[in-house]
């Protein structure tokens, strides 16, 4: 039977259709005859404890600068979408949250996709701390004296924001960097939440993998390969998309953290491996899936919406 599918997201004009997950997630239901409709997280509302949000039918074509048409705006209680889609990119931060909040409301009897209440609940960089013998070492701080003792012990390291993305504010400090004083008082300014520390994994300039799990199994992967002048890999940097197979390593991870996964009903899940270690979980908008396909490996877009489908049966 087709489904009704409400996409919470960052406006459909603003992606880039040759890499977004949500557009090929998005293009995968519409090619099984499901109904799209599109709306911002500005949009919902919540009045009496039932939750609306203004939507729009939305129709997607696969071609850059002519990849969508969007109906008329109609208030919609969201319990009438059999689907949402929470897939608006992060900062993870009290507007994110409270849109958490709203959307457990209506969960499970519309299936919110990842579960609302475990996105808030699972930061991507404090959920993957679970695994402390998965990850590097890690601190996570406001404390100026922890933060120098864990660099005397591990010498180079990672800084950046807890609840940063998309490669934002991540500052490699090799041992003998002077400037770390400075960049723990400007972070200090800028972010209430602490931060995090990180030893420095050499192992980035081969590359940051990213593998993608349906249901707490792995389904493909991609290496993403920093550029000569960036200690960071993220792609709208400079970094660079190659083919990748899973390791023995990679697989002993996913098979650690997969339960974790199917608990918290977590459908779609990307992390990243450097090396033999994983240093995130991402489970708000993990991205990766066209990627995955284009270098030969599976549709995942139709395997996520095999998942969904089964979970809606």
């Amino acid at each position: 039977m087709p489904l009704d599918i409400a996409v919470q997201m960052d406006h459909v004009s603003t992606i880039n259709v040759l890499g977004d997950t949500t557009f090929a997630l998005s293009l995968e239901a519409q090619r099984r005859g499901h109904r799209l409709y599109h709306y911002t997280p500005d949009r919902l509302a919540m009045l009496n404890g039932r939750v609306f949000a203004a939507v729009e039918e939305m129709q997607l074509r696969d071609e850059k600068g002519n990849h969508y048409s969007l109906g008329e705006k109609v208030r919609t209680d969201l319990s009438q979408m059999d689907v949402v889609l929470l897939r608006q990119d992060p900062p993870f931060d009290m507007n994110y949250i409270t849109t958490t909040h709203m959307l457990e409301r209506i969960h499970p009897g519309t299936l919110v996709v990842n579960d609302p209440a475990w996105v808030r609940n699972s930061p991507e960089k404090i959920f993957v701390t679970e695994f402390p013998d998965l990850m590097p070492e890690t601190l996570i701080t406001k404390d100026v004296g922890e933060v120098m003792a864990f660099r005397r012990e591990y010498g180079d390291i990672i800084v950046k924001p807890l609840y940063g993305n998309g490669g934002a504010g991540i500052f490699h400090l090799p041992e003998a960097d002077r400037n770390l004083g400075a960049l723990l008082e400007m972070f200090t300014q800028l972010f209430r939440e602490p931060f995090i520390v990180q030893r420095y994994l050499k192992d980035v300039r081969k590359g940051d993998k990213r593998i993608i799990l349906i249901d707490g199994e792995p389904v493909g992967a991609i290496n993403r390969i920093p550029s000569e002048t960036e200690s960071r890999s993220n792609m709208h940097v400079g970094g660079r998309a190659e083919k990748a197979e899973l390791t023995e390593r990679e697989r002993e991870i996913c098979a650690r953290i997969g339960p974790a996964l199917r608990e918290r009903g977590f459908i779609l899940v990307g992390i990243d491996v450097i090396g033999d270690w994983m240093t995130e979980i991402n489970v708000t908008s993990p991205t990766g899936i066209r990627e995955v396909k284009r270098f030969g490996g599976a549709d995942i877009a139709a395997l996520f919406w095999d998942a969904v489908e089964a979970k809606r049966g």
